[in-house]
């Protein structure tokens, strides 16, 4: 565990948040609360953490010359990438030369960003239980995959986050459009793209597993209660927790949720994402750091997803204790706009335990995710009801001029 000093002094703790937006704002608000000084950076200005972070800076994170350049520049202690679209070389570099701690280590930070590598490092090497999937370079190797795994399938770019350029391909005819929106959906550009075989389940959940340092420096793992969410065009529009489970499911669960991020090691919080059909546990993703659908921990536990991660890239005690059962619901913008408004607040904000967060974002599109409401309830199907009623409150306008 590091020593906390005073941000802006010789003895802060310099933390730079590669990727600035709602997630990395939540996480640069929790570790201010802790002394740390935040350096946000983002590829566009007045992102969501620019805007309380202690200093910003705006570059393509994918040019490793111009990133490494600027770490160099800020001398973090850690460095956290909050976002896929990372030149995870520079990482690399800066971990080998002993520049500053990548969090949670630079390997993980490279195998996540792009799904075939964690795909692999999960089936292949752990023998996780997955989806059938195949890998396609081209249109024409897309149609002979498709053909090989079956009809429906889920084609994805292989760099990609909150279900961009995912398509769900229900006919063969289906395949050029699927080909390319993956192109257009990428968070970089590459033409490969992973083909899954779909799987018929029940709910999908997120498990948030938190690996920090126990006492005498021995790393812990702690993992959140469930937490169930709905899915539109592979991305997320409402999420909830608890998800009920049979206790033998969760545990089977909660076995490949330790097995891939012990095999990715670090410190931090990480999303595993899985399918759950009757006793059968399926993985699917894992992202290193706070995930979308966690936000619903905001409401439901004392530490949310973000204030875990914070205490956990610094060493500290944390604990997972869900304190209610709650939901979150997406505001999207709805429209085109740059420094949009918001009506209905005081309505929304009127419902009974009911919170928002707008996230600030300086520019809306209609499917941009703008801001969550969140709800607690005695039991989840009311609180679920009471983020979507206060979701549907808040209405994204124009500016005046």
């Amino acid at each position: 565990m590091m020593r906390l000093g005073s941000p802006l002094s010789t003895s802060a703790v310099r933390v730079m948040l590669l990727g600035a937006g709602e997630l990395g704002k939540e996480v640069a608000i929790e570790l201010q609360r802790l002394g740390v000084e935040v350096i946000a950076v983002d590829r566009y200005p007045n992102a969501p953490a620019h805007q309380v972070a202690h200093r910003a800076h705006v570059i393509d994170m994918n040019n490793a010359d111009a990133l490494h350049a600027l770490i160099v520049r800020e001398r973090p202690h850690l460095v956290v990438p909050e976002i896929e679209a990372i030149a995870t070389q520079a990482l690399m570099r800066i971990e080998n030369e002993g520049l500053a701690e990548v969090i949670p280590n630079a390997r993980a930070a490279q195998l996540t960003m792009n799904r075939e590598g964690i795909r692999r490092l999960a089936a292949e090497t752990l023998g996780l239980p997955t989806s059938r999937y195949a890998f396609a370079d081209s249109l024409d190797e897309l149609r002979q995959i498709c053909e090989q795994i079956g009809i429906p399938c889920i084609v994805k770019p292989v760099m990609s986050s909150s279900g961009k350029g995912q398509s769900k391909v229900n006919a063969l005819a289906d395949l050029e459009a699927a080909w390319e929106y993956a192109q257009t959906g990428g968070r970089v550009e590459s033409g490969r793209v992973i083909v899954e075989s779909v799987i018929d389940f029940d709910f999908e959940i997120t498990l948030l597993v938190v690996r920090t340092n126990g006492p005498e420096g021995k790393e812990e793992t702690h993992i959140c209660q469930p937490i169930g969410h709905r899915q539109e065009r592979g991305d997320y529009v409402e999420s909830w927790q608890p998800q009920a489970m049979p206790p033998k499911t969760l545990e089977r669960a909660c076995e490949i949720a330790r097995a891939i991020t012990q095999a990715l090691g670090g410190r931090g919080v990480f999303g595993v994402e899985l399918f759950v059909r009757n006793d059968q546990v399926w993985f699917s993703e894992v992202s290193p750091r706070p995930h979308d659908t966690g936000m619903v921990t905001m409401i439901t536990q004392p530490l949310s997803e973000f204030a875990l991660h914070a205490r956990a890239i610094l060493g500290l005690p944390v604990s997972t204790e869900l304190l209610t059962p709650g939901a979150s619901a997406v505001i999207y913008g709805g429209i085109e706009g740059t420094g949009i408004a918001f009506e209905g607040v005081a309505d929304a904000l009127a419902i009974p335990g009911t919170d928002l967060r707008l996230f600030g974002k300086p520019q809306a599109f209609p499917r941009r995710r703008m801001g969550v409401a969140l709800a607690y309830a005695g039991e989840v199907g009311l609180a679920r009801e009471r983020a979507r009623e206060c979701a549907a409150h808040v209405r994204p306008v124009k500016a005046p001029n």
